[in-house]
């Protein structure tokens, strides 16, 4: 199985733990990804307030330079994951973007024709590797780890152009953290609940305020961390803790940390250092 992998800019910064953890886990379960070479930038939530061709061109020249090579797509960050899907919907659904594209397209030598198709690492890794394939590979038993999985407001939506996964109770990460071992918590209608980092510039407080909520729901349910697969959730909720007037740190890791640690990989190869959280509750664990 082999991919062309679209890390998106927040990997490559903010997100960094999370690029490193999805390499290293979908190398343990034998996935080859095959970096997209001169990738850009997504558009992620600017460019379709200033073009809608702008906010398909961006991620559709990514996903000509993966039909070139005859691959789909991965592409861990849930609003990258977002744009690309949106950006193959349009083109294949809506009158006259294609030739738009293609007038975009002119001098590059560049041509999406829809051929391939962007996934998510939920997705691959639930419903192409399996659960059993991923059983076969937990070394470390996650038992008595309580853990809130929290999937932020666009991995599921909308379901015609994106979804994988039930809009209003996703479930790929609860199977994840079941087969690890841990105990998935079941965060009632705070799954899907925005983080607030879309709108942090323009309304720190009303952006803070949905991230204690979040936060607050999972401390109630006694979890012990909160995984999440989008970027952006990661740096609000583990990043603006105190921000959000939340005192008591609770670690929160990206899917892919928590599902490498149960395969016996190396914190540090997970990038378990780079949270802002220290990690040390969860180490703890599966130390023990």
């Amino acid at each position: 199985m082999r991919f062309a992998y679209y890390p998106g800019c927040s990997l490559e910064a903010s997100g960094r733990e999370y690029d490193m953890s999805t390499r290293a886990v979908f190398e343990a379960l034998g996935v080859e990804l095959e970096e997209i070479d001169d990738w850009n930038c997504c558009g992620a939530t600017a460019a379709y307030s200033i073009s809608d061709t702008l906010a398909v061109a961006l991620p559709a020249r990514n996903l000509a330079l993966a039909e070139e090579k005859g691959l789909d797509v991965l592409a861990p960050c849930s609003e990258c994951y977002h744009r690309m899907r949106k950006a193959e919907y349009a083109v294949r659904n809506k009158p006259g973007m294609k030739e738009r594209l293609e007038k975009a397209f002119e001098g590059t030598g560049l041509k999406f024709t829809g051929r391939i198709t962007t996934r998510h690492p939920l997705d691959v890794i639930v419903n192409d590797v399996g659960i059993d394939a991923v059983k076969a590979r937990i070394t470390k038993d996650l038992n008595g780890l309580k853990v809130a999985p929290y999937y932020g407001c666009v991995i599921a939506k909308p379901p015609e152009v994106v979804g994988f996964e039930s809009v209003e109770n996703p479930t790929s990460m609860d199977v994840l953290i079941e087969a690890a071992g841990a105990r998935a918590l079941p965060m009632s209608g705070f799954k899907t609940r925005c983080c607030g980092g879309p709108v942090l510039i323009t309304r720190e407080e009303l952006a803070l305020g949905l991230t204690s909520g979040i936060l607050k729901e999972a401390m109630e349910e006694g979890a012990d961390c909160i995984v999440t697969p989008c970027p952006l959730c990661g740096v609000m909720l583990d990043a603006k803790q105190k921000a959000a007037g939340v005192e008591a740190e609770i670690p929160v890791l990206y899917f892919t940390q928590l599902l490498g640690l149960a395969m016996g990989i190396k914190p540090k190869r997970l990038g378990l250092d780079k949270n802002f959280v220290p990690t040390d509750r969860v180490l703890e664990v599966v130390s023990g």
